[in-house]
């Protein structure tokens, strides 16, 4: 339990956003038009550059590239950012981890 708390904040945040978005279920280009958290949006301006990301991933998740990308174009580049975001702090994490038992070990 101790090590779940040293635990990097925005790695969990990044794996359960990814996480989520993998298992939501994929909506089509009209249905958007629904709720939305969007201030934007619900300001009444018809664009806005982060409406339709989330959505975007979500469809790439699902094998549907084409779609994805009528979703929004940057859908491709933002999973690529965050996956390689999310490998990054992996790899600190796990230095991190590695160096704090050599140490450990030394003192032994």
């Amino acid at each position: 339990m101790k090590r779940l708390h040293q635990i990097p904040l925005e790695l969990i945040f990044w794996v359960v956003a990814l996480a989520l978005l993998a298992t939501a279920k994929p909506h089509g280009y009209e249905d958007h038009l629904s709720f939305t958290w969007c201030p934007l949006a619900n300001l009444g301006l018809q664009w806005c550059p982060g409406c339709g990301l989330g959505r975007s991933i979500t469809q790439l998740f699902h094998g549907n590239i084409a779609e994805s990308l009528k979703l929004h174009w940057f859908g491709i580049p933002a999973l690529l950012i965050i996956c390689m975001r999310v490998f990054t702090l992996l790899k600190l994490e796990c230095n991190r981890i590695f160096n704090l038992k050599n140490t450990e070990e030394d003192y032994v």
